[in-house]
């Protein structure tokens, strides 16, 4: 039996667990409680709690179909919240998993994402072999199905805007420093939108990052409030967002995207559309398990 750890970040399942959940992001270090407040309040506004571990449950629930037999069992775990990657690397031990494949549901490789969950892996010294999926940015399903899921948001507009609606792809900003590691987030956030483009053809489009952090240092841009004002400005009157880096609904989506944005389009007087975000698309669920088996024989199991 091989294991497959599917991974993600974490959420809070009540609004009392924010404060506990926002320290260990941030490495437990003295945090500002008007941060805390502001956090909170932001759960508060899309329903009280985090649903990534449901989702991402259901992604793994999926993928296991797809892998289907008995050679495969998949387990999940989270990075900064319960159930957290050592415990389930505890789990999986316990069951006698002694080889396992890695694979964050997040497409795009950088050493401060992806990297992370490796990281934190490897600091719980567990004796369980690690195949890594590093990246599954051109994964042919997930590009289908992104292209499907933008085809079908444009439908939400007027017909005669339907050529014309600018999308703007996103993902999650990161600190600014990463460019000086030549860390290859930037480069595969572009190839993914250049092949989804090559599936959907010409079309008005950009890409804008989202959800920096509160924090003291410069993070990547453009960010995509800066691109509603500008294609404003040019006479625009609508614009559809198409989160590229993320899979499932989360604070980022639920809150930065259907709230922040949604008010500014409002007053900017846009129709602001989202894409309906890949979850256990079966596109997807399909091309991550061929990935799985891929990567099993890479590593001669």
């Amino acid at each position: 039996m091989i294991g497959v750890l599917v991974m993600a970040y974490g959420g809070p399942n009540n609004l009392d667990e924010v404060e506990p959940y926002l320290l260990d992001v941030r490495g437990y270090r003295p945090t500002a409680p008007q941060i805390i407040h502001e956090v909170r309040e932001r759960y508060k506004m899309i329903g009280g709690r985090s649903p990534i571990l449901e989702q991402t449950q259901a992604q793994a629930d999926a993928l296991q179909a797809a892998l289907g037999g008995d050679t495969f069992k998949i387990f999940v775990g989270m990075r900064h919240w319960h159930p957290y990657l050592k415990d389930t690397l505890a789990q999986m031990s316990a069951q006698g998993i002694e080889r396992a494949i890695g694979l964050v549901m997040a497409p795009h490789y950088s050493r401060m994402s992806v990297g992370a969950y490796y990281k934190k892996i490897e600091e719980a010294r567990s004796s369980i072999q690690m195949a890594r999926i590093e990246r599954w940015h051109l994964l042919p399903g997930y590009l289908d199905a992104l292209a499907d899921r933008v085809a079908a948001a444009l439908q939400k507009f007027p017909a005669e805007a339907g050529a014309i609606v600018p999308i703007i792809f996103s993902a999650h900003s990161l600190p600014e420093r990463i460019l000086s590691w030549n860390d290859p987030y930037p480069d595969e956030l572009r190839a993914t939108v250049a092949a989804v483009m090559e599936r959907l053809g010409p079309h008005p489009h950009e890409f804008a990052f989202q959800s920096a952090a509160i924090s003291n240092e410069p993070w990547l841009g453009p960010d995509v409030a800066a691109a509603l004002d500008r294609l404003a400005a040019e006479g625009q009157q609508y614009a559809l967002i198409a989160p590229i880096g993320f899979v499932v609904e989360h604070v980022e989506i639920l809150y930065d995207i259907d709230i922040v944005y949604q008010r500014q389009a409002k007053k900017l007087g846009f129709h602001l559309e989202r894409i309906e975000m890949l979850g256990s698309a079966p596109r997807v669920m399909e091309g991550l398990a061929e990935l799985v088996r891929h990567t099993a024989q890479e590593a001669g199991w």
